[in-house]
């Protein structure tokens, strides 16, 4: 799971979508993404289960619009350097701007991306592109989200 950046609290928390009001982990845990429920506290479980966490850019901010062009370009690289070595079978990004600035940056791509399953891989990996579930972003519902997560794990248990 891929995240733009990390918040400044969940930094301080020491773990990935700490901030209760963000929708990650009731939509995460709702489509049965792994065998038992996760909160932030135990994150660091899921990777018992083969998922694991990171994100775009490692530069906690209050908001992305305080990153900048050189953050994305950075930040790009290393990611797809990391894909690369450890091969995921499937590759999920929270939210169309995370993995449009991936393909601009890491792979020179500028184009729309959509929501769901990609043509595009990074390395052997299926790529699939779920709505950011920030609070930020009002523009989808917890049952949206929920429904595109719903989406993903069907993905990864055809792949699996």
């Amino acid at each position: 799971m891929i995240g733009i950046n990390p918040s400044i609290y969940s930094v301080e928390c020491g773990h990935y979508y700490a901030n209760p009001r963000n929708r990650f982990w009731k939509a995460f845990n709702s489509a049965n993404l792994t065998a038992n429920p996760l909160f932030p506290e135990t994150d660091h479980q899921a990777l018992k289960e083969g998922i694991g966490f990171t994100d775009l850019v490692k530069r906690p901010t209050r908001s992305m619009s305080e990153l900048r062009a050189p953050d994305y370009i950075e930040g790009s690289m290393l990611l797809k350097n990391k894909l690369l070595h450890y091969n995921p079978r499937t590759v999920c990004f929270s939210g169309l701007t995370a993995f449009a600035y991936y393909l601009r940056y890491a792979e020179g791509i500028q184009e729309k991306v959509h929501l769901g399953p990609q043509t595009q891989r990074i390395g052997k990996s299926l790529v699939f592109v779920a709505p950011n579930p920030s609070p930020a972003n009002a523009s989808f519902s917890l049952e949206t989200i929920t429904r595109w997560y719903s989406d993903l794990k069907k993905l990864i248990d055809v792949t699996t």
